[in-house]
């Protein structure tokens, strides 16, 4: 759950066409957790600048089966707003975490989006729905190429992932008009800073578990120049590099 003082987390055309009559059981609970969603982003409105959501953000949260991209052993806990273990030792973010990096990224439906982090696969989907593109990196490979496949049998064809070190970013297909870090750096990769198109805003949580962690917001100006701003206090699993 989200309080005043700490965030918990894990490790965007609307496609879902033919899955989407299997995932109808569960509108019911995708709607129950969107008004939960809602009520605690709303508590730490003040703190984060955002106490209402971009309706959009709010839809993406509403058509995308979360429950799709859990083990068996925790799918009955999917609409829970909580981080959830997917293995590796990784986890699924905490909704309102995803909802409140998504919207604060303030993305378009033009945009190119690169994720660090993809994980379960689970913001990925909420990103696809809402931007052209979505470049997602993923460095445990059974997580990559299990989310990988899902988000192509749920019809997302917008999506390009790779299995690599997201500390390096995606050069060739950069500049990105917004970039999402899922898992938390010691500090900000200059490879994504420099991947970041102008006018574009990067945001991830820097910092140690020992230490603390800040998500960090960062903007990068018309003139290239880049200003960040600490959103608040947050807990994630650390971004592991290639060894």
């Amino acid at each position: 759950m989200i309080t005043r003082r700490t965030l918990l987390a894990g490790g965007a055309g609307s496609p879902l066409c033919a899955g989407a009559q299997a995932v109808d059981a569960f509108a019911a609970d995708r709607e129950r957790l969107v008004a939960e969603v809602e009520r605690d982003l709303a508590d730490i409105g003040s703190m984060t600048g955002r106490a209402t959501l971009d309706p959009r953000v709010l839809d993406a949260l509403r058509k995308v089966p979360r429950h799709r991209f859990m083990p068996m052993s925790v799918m009955h806990r999917a609409y829970e707003n909580r981080a959830l273990p997917i293995g590796h030792e990784q986890t699924i973010s905490q909704p309102s975490v995803v909802a409140l990096m998504t919207d604060l990224l303030d993305t378009r439906p033009g945009d190119r989006v690169l994720e660090i982090g993809t994980g379960s696969g689970y913001q990925t989907a909420v990103l696809a729905e809402l931007v052209e593109r979505v470049y997602t990196i993923e460095i445990v490979r059974p997580l990559g190429e299990r989310a990988a496949v899902l988000l192509k049998a749920l019809g997302y064809g917008n999506i390009e992932a790779r299995i690599g070190d997201g500390h390096r970013g995606w050069p060739e297909a950069a500049p990105f008009d917004a970039i999402i870090v899922t898992a938390a750096p010691e500090q900000m990769p200059q490879p994504l800073i420099d991947q970041l198109a102008r006018g574009g805003q990067l945001i991830a949580p820097v910092g140690s578990q020992a230490d603390g962690q800040e998500l960090l917001l960062m903007r990068k100006g018309d003139d290239g120049q880049t200003v960040t701003r600490n959103v608040l206090a947050v807990r994630f699993v650390p971004l592991t590099r290639e060894r």
